[in-house]
């Protein structure tokens, strides 16, 4: 006799139930760290690679639209090993082998068929550590057609994409989601229960606001222990492990005490802070002098897309303190130099004017030895 519906969803609730008790050690670690949140445009290959230097331990690439990934051809540059997803001659995404025992591509869908479409597209080739969708952001481009944030409203279709995602995934690649919180409690506890239930994911984000706030609100961090309790007792309950990672008004390594005792995390995601200055991982260097220079070189490597590297390096804090949320003075220029020097990167219109504008020498060289550095870096960092 043919297999009743309910026969065939008994045999795939064992099968993922086999997947999770035999998860593969090879994926990545979200119980302990600071992550560099995804962030659309920010995080592309030169930002990840520097927030990897200055010490992030895990880094989440811009959200990328699952049709956006469909159809492109993946091309290895032999000289820089840059691997590119390209479609009618345009990237849509690029990563980078240094990267990818810390790289989490995240997907934005509302398609469960997409999304495992875009899945296997970039772990074909086994270039990432790690898959995340997007169920957070707020903004227009992320919301249309039912993405991002709006998913939040319809947990079945969120689930199901998760699934879909994780049966397209190999068994070696993590799963994750990023949520923001619901209006209230008792809505968002019975989101992530409803999440950790698919036994799909390998850890949950969740940014401590709702889809409604903005930035300039502060995060509302007292909700997160609660939540994060609830994911853990689902998880034991169902015989899974599963790091909840808090995401909202951490700006840098200087708060990661304040913020751990707040809310219990022991991972925390930073977005505004590394976007200012992806040092603030770690020691915190100047912006203008340090991080510039090196972000051109990547740039120049890599042949990063101009408008993105333009946008990227206007975002950085040309000031004289660390960036976001950080009074450490770091700058070893006056104000008025660096007022002059982001003055003229306003104007640049090539990679060599950007150049002249830091005062730099052109061509920009140099990013083999910053690659060797973030290899190595990974490597001490790796447990035995």
């Amino acid at each position: 006799m043919p297999s009743t519906d309910t026969e065939r969803d008994l045999k795939r609730v064992r099968v993922d139930t086999a997947f999770f008790l035999a998860a593969d050690p090879r994926m990545p670690d979200f119980r302990h760290g600071l992550f560099l949140a995804p962030m659309v445009r920010i995080g592309t290959l030169p930002s990840r690679l520097l927030a990897l230097e200055y010490g992030a331990d895990l880094v989440w690439g811009p959200e990328i639209v699952d049709r956006a990934i469909m159809g492109t051809e993946r091309q290895v540059n032999r000289t820089t090993g840059e691997i590119e997803f390209l479609k009618e001659n345009k990237q849509i995404f690029s990563c980078h082998p240094v990267e990818r025992p810390r790289l989490i591509f995240q997907v934005g869908s509302s398609s469960p068929e997409n999304a495992a479409e875009a899945v296997r597209i970039v772990t074909a080739h086994d270039d990432v550590a790690g898959v995340d969708l997007n169920c957070g952001c707020p903004k227009p481009f992320s919301t249309l057609g039912g993405m991002g944030a709006n998913l939040l409203s319809d947990p079945d279709l969120l689930c199901e994409i998760l699934t879909h995602m994780r049966r397209a995934a190999p068994p070696h690649v993590s799963v994750t989601a990023k949520i923001r919180l619901l209006p209230t409690q008792e809505a968002t506890r019975a989101l992530v229960e409803q999440i950790v239930r698919t036994r799909t994911i390998r850890a949950l984000t969740i940014h401590c606001r709702t889809k409604n706030m903005r930035p300039r609100e502060p995060a509302l961090l007292d909700r997160f222990s609660e939540i994060a309790a609830h994911v853990a007792m689902v998880a034991k309950e169902t015989g899974q492990d599963i790091p909840v990672v808090c995401n909202g008004d951490c700006f840098s390594a200087r708060d990661v005490g304040m913020i751990r005792e707040r809310t219990g995390a022991t991972s925390l995601m930073l977005a505004r802070g590394p976007e200012a200055n992806p040092s603030c991982f770690g020691r915190r260097v100047c912006a203008a002098t340090e991080i510039a220079p090196k972000w051109l070189q990547y740039a120049v490597y890599f042949d990063n897309p101009f408008g993105n590297t333009k946008y990227c390096m206007t975002q950085l804090a040309f000031t004289t303190t660390g960036g976001a949320g950080d009074a450490e003075k770091v700058s070893p220029l006056p104000k008025r130099e660096l007022v002059a020097r982001r003055a003229a990167l306003s104007q640049a219109k090539t990679h060599e004017e950007i150049a002249h504008a830091l005062r730099l020498s052109w061509p920009a060289e140099g990013a083999e030895q910053l690659l060797a550095h973030v290899q190595t870096t990974i490597q001490q960092q790796t447990p035995a």
